[in-house]
């Protein structure tokens, strides 16, 4: 219990970052709420408790970094974090789940969740890098392309998009934010729907082909 009273008092401080100095200019700072309790529980709750090591958390001008003593666990890798699911500590998760108010979500959900904060601020997901001993999770206060720019992107590899592929590929729960994102592509005539008398949310896009 003690790690999670010091990952409270860093994430009350992390939380009240707001600004830093470039030159003359004042950049402001918005780390989701959600993303710093995330990534600090995790740390917390899936160490490696048998190593002598603390969790280790810098800041910096443009991001926060958050090591955790001990390599991933068991079949987790950076390639399938996100979608699969093991406890290095189930006792301690179950302990904390159990709580009237847990901390933490069901295994596996923790990173989602942050992914999906820190797209939905406008930011990059957060990156996972895999040390001898450690694990390090970056969030990086660097903006995310915007929702157009993202639907082009995914149409270079793709052939079609619909408007939940979307809403995956970037956190953003609104369905309607997504749309007028493709009516906006529709009008520069950068998209068409593959059937335009299909419903509007099950419109399947593809990009228009330069003639």
């Amino acid at each position: 219990m003690a790690q999670l009273f010091f990952a409270a008092a860093i994430f009350t401080q992390l939380y009240g970052l707001n600004s830093y100095q470039v030159g003359d200019n004042l950049i402001k700072l918005n780390y989701p709420y959600e993303a710093l309790k995330e990534i600090l529980v995790n740390a917390v709750i899936h160490r490696d408790y048998s190593l002598n090591d603390d969790i280790h958390v810098r800041i910096y001008d443009n991001r926060v970094e958050i090591q955790s003593p001990g390599k991933l666990p068991g079949y987790i890798t950076k390639e399938n974090i996100m979608d699969e699911r093991y406890a290095r500590n189930p006792n301690i998760v179950r302990l904390l789940h159990n709580l009237p108010d847990p901390v933490n979500y069901d295994i596996g959900e923790g990173l989602n969740t942050a992914k999906n904060a820190m797209m939905k601020a406008g930011l990059v997901a957060p990156e996972i890098e895999e040390l001898e001993n450690s694990v390090v999770v970056t969030l990086k206060h660097q903006k995310l392309a915007s929702i157009e720019d993202q639907i082009m992107e995914y149409l270079e590899n793709h052939s079609f998009v619909t408007n939940k592929i979307i809403r995956n590929l970037t956190g953003e729960n609104s369905e309607n934010k997504v749309k007028r994102a493709f009516q906006r592509l529709r009008k520069q005539g950068k998209i068409e729907p593959l059937d335009p008398n299909a419903n509007a949310f099950n419109f399947k896009y593809r990009k228009v082909s330069k003639k």
